[in-house]
């Protein structure tokens, strides 16, 4: 049963996922999360509603997935030889004007997360343990390198300083988050915290 499953789920091409994924993204800009419907993903798609709901189970589903297509490349791949070098390629993975529309997805996502345990519960199983299975494979070559202690306190922490400079950029700026901004900051603010040399 569960291998007819899986065939029914893996029909579509990687080229026709992505495009669908990206009629997702543009959608949740127009509408935002809570006025975005599977008719409208249809539609938009020139799908059924039916190998939607084959493919990705629902909304929820479909959302983090299409979240989660959207980053270009896992971070753990960038292995530059530093850890300053590897955040360094996760702030210029997006240019300024990508980084822009992400953010204010996210801002919007974020809101509809709180009120809504489905998106909750596949934000956490296809974007947020991933993101943070990411980090934790960065951080620990920097470890095995002896760039950081493996005992220093903000290792734990670097995940949430990094959402907080995009978050804050906003909040407290009224400012998008830039390449040079997050620059800035890792080197002003991640990297001292881990104790790595910034020059």
């Amino acid at each position: 049963m569960t291998e007819v499953a899986t065939a029914r789920r893996s029909r579509l091409t990687p080229e026709r996922e992505a495009e669908l994924y990206k009629a997702v993204l543009d959608l949740l800009r127009e509408v935002g999360y809570d006025a975005l419907t599977m008719d409208a993903v249809a539609t938009r798609t020139r799908s059924s509603k039916a190998t939607l709901y084959r493919q990705w189970g629902g909304k929820a589903e479909l959302v983090a997935k299409a979240i989660r297509c959207m980053k270009p490349g896992g971070l753990a791949d960038h292995d530059t030889g530093s850890l300053r070098g590897d955040f360094l390629a996760l702030a210029t993975r997006e240019d300024d004007c990508q980084l822009e529309q992400n953010a204010a997805l996210m801002r919007g996502l974020a809101m509809a997360v709180h009120g809504n345990p489905d998106l909750l519960r596949a934000f956490k199983e296809f974007v947020i343990e991933p993101e943070l299975a990411e980090f934790q494979r960065v951080l620990r070559r920097a470890v095995d390198r002896g760039e950081v202690r493996a005992d220093n306190p903000a290792l734990g922490y670097v995940v949430h300083m990094m959402l907080g400079a995009f978050a804050t950029r906003t909040l407290i700026d009224e400012l998008p988050p830039t390449q040079a901004f997050l620059t800035s900051y890792i080197d002003a603010v991640i990297l001292p915290a881990l104790g790595v040399p910034t020059t």
